[in-house]
C-alpha cells in the first residue's frame, strides 16, 4: 500500500514539473514579441541605410525639381537661315546727293519670308547698257553678317561717276541684282542717271558696298 502511494506521489510531482516548464516557455515568447514591435515603431535605421522616408543616396529628394534640358535651338538663337532671292522684295532708288562727284543708287532688300534670315557679303550687280553688260566692282569694305527680321530691310549702295564728258556715253537700260550666295537674279528699272561716261578700259567705274553698308536715307 505504501509503494502505491509513493508511486502516485512521484507521478504527481513529475506532472507538476512538466506543467511548470510549459508555463515558463509561453512566458518567454510573450516577452520577446514586444521587443521587436518597439524596434519597428522607433524608426531606427541600420547603419549605412537611409532614414525612413528620406531619399536614397545620389537621388533627388522629395519635392525636388529635376534638371530641365535647354530648349532646342537655343544655341545660336540670333542666327537664321540665309535669305534666298524668293524671300526678298528688291527695289532700287536714286539717292544722289547734290554736289557729290559720284552718283548713288541704294538697293533695298526687304524680307517677306515670314521668318528672320541672314544676309552677308556682296550682291552681284550688273548694269545693262547700250555698250553691253557692265559688272560692278566691290568696294572692299569689311563684310558683316546681319539678321534681317521678317518685314524689315537691309540696304547697300551702288556708286558710279557722273557723265560729264559732254558725250552721250553708255546709256543704262536696266539693273540686275543677285543676292549673296544666290544664283537667281532680279532685273529692275535703273533709277539713276541715264548714262555712264565711256571708260578707257581700265575697269568698271561702278562700285558696290556690302550688305548693310547703306541706310534708307542714303
Amino acid at each position: 500500500m505504501r509503494v502505491r502511494k509513493l508511486a502516485f506521489a512521484t507521478l504527481a510531482v513529475t506532472a507538476a514539473l512538466s506543467l511548470t516548464a510549459c508555463q515558463d516557455d509561453g512566458t518567454g515568447t510573450a516577452q520577446g514579441a514586444p521587443t521587436a514591435a518597439t524596434t519597428a515603431s522607433s524608426g531606427a535605421s541600420p547603419s549605412g541605410a537611409p532614414a525612413s522616408g528620406g531619399p536614397a543616396s545620389g537621388g533627388p529628394g522629395k519635392g525636388s525639381t529635376p534638371p530641365t534640358a535647354a530648349p532646342a535651338g537655343s544655341a545660336g538663337a540670333g542666327k537664321g537661315a540665309k535669305c534666298r532671292t524668293a524671300d526678298l522684295t528688291i527695289t532700287a532708288a536714286d539717292r544722289t546727293i547734290t554736289g557729290d562727284a559720284d552718283h548713288t543708287v541704294v538697293v533695298e532688300l526687304k524680307n517677306h519670308s515670314g521668318k528672320d534670315c541672314t544676309l552677308s557679303g556682296y550682291a552681284g550687280v550688273d548694269l545693262k547698257t547700250s555698250a553691253g553688260t557692265l559688272s560692278a566692282k566691290r568696294s572692299g569694305e569689311p563684310v558683316v553678317t546681319g539678321v534681317v527680321p521678317n518685314g524689315k530691310s537691309t540696304y547697300f549702295g551702288i556708286t558710279y561717276p557722273a557723265n560729264a564728258s559732254g558725250g552721250s556715253g553708255a546709256h543704262i537700260t536696266g539693273l540686275v541684282v543677285t543676292p549673296p550666295d544666290e544664283t537667281q537674279s532680279v532685273t529692275l528699272p535703273w533709277p539713276g542717271a541715264g548714262s555712264l561716261p565711256v571708260t578707257d578700259g581700265s575697269g568698271s567705274p561702278v562700285k558696290i558696298g556690302p550688305m548693310g553698308s547703306a541706310g534708307q536715307g542714303q
